[in-house]
């Protein structure tokens, strides 16, 4: 899986393997990484989070690997990590909700969001108004 990750590239929105002698074009149903462990150092703003991919690759959130939160089917959110280029990682649910427990809140447009830092970024979750009408 090491291998074929580390040929796998992402071209005019599709996924393909290249290799010097060929380009074979593969099927993404999400994202072609998991994260599967999350790192953190520090608190605040200068908190900084590491993703562990299901590759071993271990990747540092920040304005270069930023994490974004896409909606899900069941209307929940689904977090998800660069990598490199424009490969990404679907962080799995137990370090969604790690994220969440390290989540804060600030002014970004005018709108109060909850979300999380890393790498001296933020990274919106959602406006936190949403969040309190669910509780």
């Amino acid at each position: 899986m090491q291998l074929f990750a580390s040929i796998l590239r992402k071209d005019a929105g599709r996924y393909v393997l290249v290799t010097p002698v060929e380009r074979v074009g593969i099927v993404v149903d999400d994202a072609p990484f998991l994260g599967v462990e999350l790192a953190v150092s520090g608190t605040g703003q200068a908190q900084s989070l590491r993703l562990r991919t299901n590759v071993e690759d271990w990747v540092a959130i920040g304005p270069d690997n930023p994490l974004r939160f896409a909606p899900g089917p069941s209307g929940g959110l689904k977090p998800y990590v660069r990598v490199r280029a424009a490969l990404e990682a679907l962080v799995k649910r137990a370090l969604f909700y790690e994220l969440v427990d390290l989540g804060a809140t600030l002014a970004v447009d005018g709108t109060e969001m909850y979300g999380v830092w890393s790498g001296g970024a933020f990274f919106a979750m959602a406006p936190l108004a949403d969040i309190e009408a669910m509780a």
